[in-house]
C-alpha cells in the first residue's frame, strides 16, 4: 500500500524539480541590476588580487572599460564549459573596450595547472577567500558558480548571471552598451 503511494509522488517530485530547473535555465539569462541598486562596482575596482602568477594586480586599471567579471572553479563543470565562449567574446570585442575577467574562487596553484592544459586569452585571478568575497560583493547571494557580472564604462553594474553563460547572451548584454 505505502509502495503504491510512494511510487506516484516520487515520479511527481521528479517532475517538479525537472521542471523548475528547466524554468531557470531558461528565464535564468541575465537579472537586471538596475533593479536592484545596491550592487555597486566599487569593491571591484577597490580590489587586488593575485593573477595566476601570484603577481597582485589592481582591479583598477580596468575602469572605463565595459568588464565581464566571471566568477569559477576549477572543480566546477558549467565554469569550464563556457570558457571557451568567454575566450571567443574576449577575442571578438578585444578592440571595442571590453574585457573579460576570471575570479576563480579556488586554489591558484590548481588554476594555474588548469591553465596549463586549457589556456584562455582574459586576465585570471585566483583567490578563494577574497574571490569569493568579492563576487558576494558584486551581487552573489547565493554562492552559486558560475557568477557573471557585467559592469558598464560609467562603472555601473548593469546585469547579473547564476549559472553557465554563452556568447550570445552575454553579446545580447553588451552589445547596448557599445553604442553608449
Amino acid at each position: 500500500m505505502l509502495n503504491k503511494i510512494l511510487k506516484p509522488l516520487f515520479f511527481i517530485a521528479l517532475i517538479v524539480s525537472v521542471v523548475a530547473t528547466t524554468l531557470v535555465l531558461v528565464k535564468g539569462q541575465f537579472s537586471n541590476a538596475d533593479a536592484d541598486s545596491k550592487i555597486s562596482s566599487s569593491p571591484l575596482y577597490a580590489s587586488n588580487l593575485p593573477d595566476i602568477s601570484g603577481k597582485m594586480q589592481n582591479f583598477g586599471e580596468y575602469q572605463n572599460k565595459i568588464i565581464i567579471v566571471n566568477f569559477w572553479a576549477t572543480w566546477c563543470p558549467p565554469c569550464k564549459e563556457e570558457m571557451p565562449e568567454l575566450i571567443a567574446l574576449q577575442q571578438s570585442y578585444k578592440d571595442k573596450n571590453v574585457i573579460v575577467l576570471g575570479i576563480a574562487i579556488d586554489d591558484p596553484a590548481m588554476v594555474a595547472e588548469y591553465l596549463k592544459t586549457s589556456p584562455v586569452n582574459y586576465p585570471v585571478f585566483a583567490d578563494e577567500s577574497k574571490g569569493s568575497l568579492l563576487g558576494e560583493q558584486l551581487g552573489n547571494d547565493k554562492g552559486v558558480l558560475p557568477y557573471t557580472v557585467i559592469i558598464n564604462a560609467d562603472g555601473k553594474v548593469v546585469n547579473t548571471h547564476f549559472g553557465r553563460i554563452n556568447k550570445t547572451i552575454l553579446e545580447a548584454a553588451i552589445t547596448p552598451l557599445l553604442s553608449l
